[in-house]
C-alpha cells in the first residue's frame, strides 16, 4: 500500500521501474540514457521536434479534460457495449478475484503502463536506434490523436460505473485514486481503450528492436495490462479491441513516417559535414 499512498509515491516506483527495465534491458547505467537523451535535443533537430511533439500531444491529452468539461455530452455508448458483449467483464473479474492479483494489476495498470513508454524512449536513444525512436514517438501520438475525439463525441462509461455487478478494484489499493489519478483520464473515456493501444503498439514496435529482453518485457507486460483492464472493472471487450487494431495502425503509421525522418535526418548530416571539412580545409 506504500506506494499508492500519493503521485509522489507513485512516480518514485514509476521512476525505478523504468531505471530496472533500462539496466535489465541494455545492461548499461541508467545515466548513460540520461547523457544521450541530452546530447541529442542540444545536436538533433529532428529529435528535438519528435520530443517536443510528443510532449506536446501529452499535454493536448491533459486539456482534453478541460475541454470536456465545458462541452458536456448527455448520452453515453456503454448500454450499446454492454448489450454486444454481455457479462464478459463480470466474468473475468469474479473468475479470477484475488487481493494479491488486485495488487499485482494495480501496480501493472499504474506504474508499469507509463514506464513502458518512457523506457522505450530511453532504450532506444542509448543505442542510437533512431527508427524505432521516431516510430514510438509518432506512433504514441498517433494513439492520442485518434483517441480525444472518440472520448469527447462518443463518451463510453467504465464498466464498473454501469453494471452493477461489476467493482471497480483500484480504489481498495491505490485510496485516492479518483482525486490524484482521474483527472488524467475521463471516467467516461472508455473507448478506445489508451491503456490497450499504447501498451500494445510498444511491444509491437519492440519486435523491430532486435532486443530479445526487451520484446519480452513489452509483450508480457501488454498482455497483462489487456488482462488488468478487465479486471479491474474498467474496460469493455469492445473497448480492448479497439485499442488492438489502434495499435496495429499506429505502429505501422509510426514504423514508414520513422523512416522517411531518419532519411531526412541523414540527409542533412551529410550536408553539414562537408561544409565543416571546407571550413577546416581555408
Amino acid at each position: 500500500m506504500f506506494i499508492f499512498q500519493s503521485m509522489t509515491n507513485i512516480s518514485i516506483a514509476t521512476t525505478v521501474v523504468v531505471l530496472l527495465f533500462l539496466m535489465v534491458s541494455t545492461r548499461r547505467s541508467p545515466l548513460a540514457a540520461v547523457t544521450a537523451i541530452a546530447s541529442n535535443l542540444l545536436k538533433s533537430r529532428s529529435y528535438l521536434f519528435h520530443f517536443a511533439a510528443l510532449l506536446g500531444i501529452l499535454y493536448v491529452n491533459k486539456l482534453e479534460m478541460k475541454v470536456e468539461s465545458q462541452f458536456p455530452v448527455v448520452y453515453d455508448f456503454a448500454a450499446l457495449f454492454h448489450q454486444i458483449e454481455g457479462n464478459f467483464v463480470y466474468w473475468i473479474q469474479h473468475t479470477f478475484m484475488n487481493p494479491s492479483l488486485t495488487y499485482v494489476l494495480t501496480f501493472m495498470y499504474v506504474i508499469v503502463f507509463p514506464a513502458l513508454m518512457i523506457t522505450s524512449l530511453c532504450i532506444y536513444t542509448t543505442t542510437q536506434n533512431y527508427r524505432l525512436f521516431y516510430a514510438t514517438c509518432i506512433a504514441i501520438m498517433m494513439n492520442y490523436l485518434v483517441a480525444i475525439p472518440f472520448y469527447l463525441f462518443v463518451p463510453v462509461n467504465e464498466v464498473w460505473f454501469y453494471h452493477p455487478q461489476v467493482d471497480f478494484l483500484i480504489p481498495s489499493i491505490f485510496p485516492s485514486f479518483e482525486t490524484d489519478y482521474r483527472p488524467l483520464s475521463g471516467l467516461n473515456n472508455c473507448f478506445p481503450s489508451l491503456h490497450t493501444s499504447i501498451s500494445v503498439t510498444v511491444a509491437l514496435l519492440a519486435y523491430h528492436s532486435g532486443n530479445r529482453i526487451w520484446k519480452w518485457i513489452t509483450g508480457i507486460s501488454a498482455a497483462v495490462i489487456v488482462f488488468s483492464i478487465f479486471y479491474l472493472g474498467i474496460h469493455w471487450l469492445t473497448d480492448m479491441i479497439g485499442g488492438v487494431l489502434l495499435a496495429i495502425a499506429a505502429s505501422t503509421v509510426g514504423l514508414k513516417l520513422a523512416a522517411r525522418s531518419e532519411t531526412v535526418g541523414s540527409m542533412n548530416l551529410m550536408q553539414r559535414v562537408p561544409s565543416r571539412q571546407k571550413m577546416s580545409g581555408q
